[in-house]
C-alpha cells in the first residue's frame, strides 16, 4: 500500500511492530503522543498527536490507506484517562477513517474484553463480552465501534484481542496468553491484507499448550501461529505457585479484575 498508519508507535508493541510493519507500505505514518525516535528515512513520516484532538487524529488520518491502530492507555487506570484517550480516541479515527476514506483499520483489542471469564473456560469470539475494568470496557467500546463503522459505512476492521505479548510469558497465566512477536507481526498482516473480513474479532494468542480461546470464528484470516509457550515451560514452573485465591490463578484476565477503584 501507499501509506499505513501505526498508532501507539511508542509503545512496547509500537516499537516492535514500526520495525516490522516497513515492508508493507511505501511510507510508514507513525504516531504517538509519547516521544517518538525521527524518521528512518524518506519511506517513514513521524507525526506526533493526542488522540483526544480530534481535529489533530483527522490530519493524521488523512491520505493514509490502510491503519494499524495500538494507540492509547494500555493498562488499568481511572477512567478519567481511559476516557481522553481509549474512548474519544477511537471514536476520532473511526471518523477521520470515514471522512478521508480509509477502509481497513486493524485494531488492537485485548483480551481483558473477556477477563471474567474463569481459565476453566473455553470461548470464541462470540461468547457474551465480560471487561475486567475500565480498559477492558475501553476496548469492549472499540469493537462496537469497529462493527458500527463496518454496518453503516463499510469500514472494515479486524479487531485482535492481544492476550499477552512479550519476549517471553512472565507467569502460569501467559503461559495461555502469550503471543510471540513473530505470531503477532503475521497476524497483523493477516489483517492488513486477507480481502472481505467485515468486522472480524480474532484472539492474538500462539499455539500453546493451554488455550481458552477458539479461533475458528476468524479462519479466514488464515492465520496459523508458530511460536508456543511451551519453551518457557520448565522457567515458569520453577517459580512459587500463586494462591488458589489469587485473580492470576482464577480469571482469564488475571490481576486487571481486581485493581481499582482508583481515588476512593
Amino acid at each position: 500500500m501507499a501509506r499505513l498508519l501505526l498508532t501507539g508507535a511508542a509503545g512496547g508493541l509500537g516499537k516492535v511492530l514500526r520495525e516490522r510493519l516497513r515492508p508493507y507500505a511505501d511510507v510508514l505514518r507513525v504516531s504517538d503522543i509519547a516521544a517518538l525516535a525521527p524518521a528512518e528515512g524518506k519511506h517513514e513520516e513521524v507525526v506526533p498527536c493526542d488522540l483526544a484532538d480530534k481535529a489533530a487524529v483527522d490530519a493524521l488520518v488523512a491520505g493514509c490507506d490502510a491503519i494499524v491502530h495500538l494507540g492509547g492507555v494500555s493498562v488499568e487506570r481511572p477512567f478519567e484517562e481511559i476516557l481522553e484517550a481509549n474512548i474519544k480516541g477511537i471514536f476520532h479515527l473511526y471518523e477521520g477513517a470515514r471522512r478521508h476514506g480509509v477502509k481497513r483499520v486493524v485494531f488492537a483489542s485485548s483480551n481483558h474484553v473477556i477477563g471474567f471469564y474463569k481459565q476453566s473456560e473455553a470461548i470464541d469470539a462470540h461468547a457474551a463480552r465480560r471487561p475486567d475494568g475500565y480498559y477492558g470496557l475501553s476496548k469492549s467500546f472499540g469493537e462496537d465501534v469497529a462493527q458500527f463503522y463496518f454496518d453503516r459505512y463499510g469500514i472494515e476492521t479486524v479487531s485482535i484481542r492481544i492476550g499477552s505479548s512479550f519476549p517471553e510469558p512472565a507467569n502460569r497465566r501467559m503461559m495461555s496468553t502469550w503471543l510471540s512477536y513473530r505470531d503477532l507481526t503475521t497476524l497483523v498482516e493477516k489483517s492488513l491484507f486477507t480481502p472481505s473480513v467485515g468486522h472480524t474479532v480474532v484472539y492474538g494468542v500462539s499455539a500453546n499448550r493451554d488455550v481458552w480461546w477458539d479461533n475458528s470464528a476468524a479462519a479466514h484470516l488464515g492465520f496459523e501461529p508458530q511460536d508456543s509457550s511451551e519453551v518457557f515451560r520448565a522457567k515458569i514452573e520453577a517459580q512459587p505457585p500463586v494462591a488458589p485465591t489469587d485473580p492470576n490463578a482464577i480469571y482469564q484476565g488475571g490481576a486487571f479484575t481486581a485493581q481499582g477503584p482508583f481515588g476512593d
